[in-house]
């Protein structure tokens, strides 16, 4: 379930670019070059860790002697003062990858983190956890990948993989059912079709129509559970909008198939990670 180095070379190339520029000017200025040196990345606070492999792939662009050990996997718990990763080799190297490292694994942590909260809300129940596109942007990948460390499930990825008929396309297109028909003719099979409904009255339309999921968007609890009588295992059921940790647990009582939750990767709290440096390699 690892990270692929191909879809996240270019984020990282840019981030080291952003933060070193012409050079780390401290670190070059009073460290020497021969100096060696380990390191340990410490969790500061429970959590899911998230993002490991980006250790690696840093390296791989500052320094590819540097020699890195796994104490944790990519979805495992930590717990506060709990080592993650030790780190060997130049002193200049460790120094000059630290912030770009910690600012992954913090961002990625924090969002396996949050989804986890979410997720255990509704263990007992059969609904699952969705993420959606509001993402930061050229981090979608990775912000992706930490949902589903912390138990969540990818809605789409982009607007290429699926079609999420929304308000607006409703109503340029003339109707949900008019809007259905044409997707469906141009994709036939291909791709799911999900229709975004705000009342009971759209659920009735989006229901005679071809569509395969139903979207339930911003409804009270109440229009919810009518929604699920309504549809009747029909079509795939999404709950959307304003959902947090208080009231999740009671939407996924309505019967969904899916709750999605934006605040799994735009409200996140990133997780407070720590890199320590000992010249004398005593960690």
């Amino acid at each position: 379930m690892g990270l692929e180095l191909k879809k996240v070379k270019q984020v990282i190339a840019s981030s080291l670019k952003e933060d070193i520029g012409k050079g780390d000017i401290t670190t070059l200025s009073t460290i020497p070059k021969s100096k060696k040196a380990s390191a340990v990345l410490i969790a500061k606070e429970r959590g899911i860790i998230c993002g490991l492999d980006i250790i690696n792939f840093v390296f791989r662009t500052v320094d590819p002697k540097v020699k890195i050990i796994y104490f944790k996997k990519d979805g495992q718990n930590v717990k506060k003062g709990e080592k993650v990763a030790k780190i060997k080799g130049k002193a200049r190297s460790l120094l000059t990858a630290e912030r770009t490292i910690l600012n992954f694994l913090q961002m990625m942590s924090g969002v396996a983190t949050t989804t986890n909260n979410f997720v255990q809300k509704i263990k007992e129940s059969k609904t699952r956890v969705l993420d959606t596109r509001k993402t930061l942007p050229t981090m979608r990948y990775l912000q992706k990948y930490a949902v589903r460390c912390g138990g969540g499930k990818n809605h789409r990825q982009g607007l290429y993989d699926m079609v999420l008929i929304k308000d607006n396309h409703i109503s340029v297109a003339n109707g949900i059912k008019n809007a259905v028909s044409l997707a469906r003719k141009e994709y036939g099979k291909k791709v799911k079709i999900e229709v975004e409904c705000s009342n009971l009255k759209e659920v009735k339309k989006a229901l005679e129509s071809d569509c395969d999921w139903i979207m339930l968007d911003n409804m009270k609890l109440g229009d919810m559970k009518k929604a699920v009588k309504i549809i009747t295992g029909r079509k795939k059921i999404e709950a959307s909008g304003g959902v947090n940790l208080k009231i999740i647990r009671e939407i996924a009582k309505t019967g969904v198939d899916f709750i999605s939750v934006g605040a799994l990767t735009h409200s996140y709290k990133a997780l407070d990670i720590s890199m320590r440096i000992d010249v004398d390699g005593n960690n």
